[in-house]
């Protein structure tokens, strides 16, 4: 159970659900250095919520 006020985790899964893409998508993005940052949790890939938000808001800003 995640402790209150720990930062929400998305997988790369969770991109791919979220923005309606090919996970392959976003892997390439990963390898890329393109989409929202992200950090390895041993072999897995995560992305903080917050970061995740950010990212879609600099997007925004610059359409």
């Amino acid at each position: 159970m995640p402790t209150p006020g720990a930062a929400r985790l998305l997988s790369m899964q969770d991109l791919s659900d979220r923005y309606g893409v090919p996970l392959q998508t976003v892997r390439r993005w990963r390898t890329t250095n393109y989409g929202p940052a992200g950090f390895a949790v041993g072999r897995y890939v995560r992305y903080r919520l917050a970061d995740v938000e950010a990212w879609e808001q600099s997007q925004l800003d610059a359409a």
